[in-house]
């Protein structure tokens, strides 16, 4: 399996750094309206057999127009969604945004026991996306494209 992942566009959270990880959370800015619109010529050619995106409103935006272009559904699996800031949640200070990053970094070097202040550890975190890529082998699929966030897909892919 060849899986694409992919990022949402920018959201207001973004703009001005808060941790945002609940659900349903914020849309998409001007700019991260244009990025998703920007993704189906950035994948153009590539063989896509699904699409997936977390339950959260701004991969679901992110992930709409691929959906729309390529005539598939956007799936919507919950485990792909954010790493949870727990405690930390819409907190956009320095303090905050750097317990956040050892907490995933402590998990990215292996201590998946370390729990976000308030949240889950890091086992629960990589399980939940795990099962959600298990299932995609599992189907078949060959060419996935899943709209996930950031710390997740960067956490993920550098532990696994």
């Amino acid at each position: 399996m060849r899986l694409i992942l992919i990022r949402h566009g920018q959201t207001p959270s973004n703009e001005h750094h808060f941790l945002d990880t609940d659900v349903p959370g914020p849309g998409l800015t001007d700019l991260g309206l244009a990025q998703a619109a920007a993704l189906p010529d950035a994948l153009s050619g590539e063989p896509v057999d699904g699409i997936f995106a977390s339950n959260l409103v701004r991969t679901q935006l992110t992930a709409a127009p691929l959906g729309a272009a390529l005539g598939l559904p956007v799936e919507i699996r919950p485990g792909l969604r954010e790493v949870s800031a727990g405690d930390l949640e819409m907190r956009n200070d320095r303090e905050a945004i750097i317990a956040y990053l050892k907490t995933v970094y402590s998990w990215v070097k292996g201590d998946l026991g370390v729990h976000m202040p308030g949240g889950p550890d890091g086992h629960e975190t990589f399980a939940r996306f795990d099962a959600v890529i298990d299932e995609l082998q599992a189907a078949g699929l060959k060419n996935p494209v899943e709209v996930s966030h950031g710390a997740m897909i960067r956490a993920w892919c550098t532990a696994r």
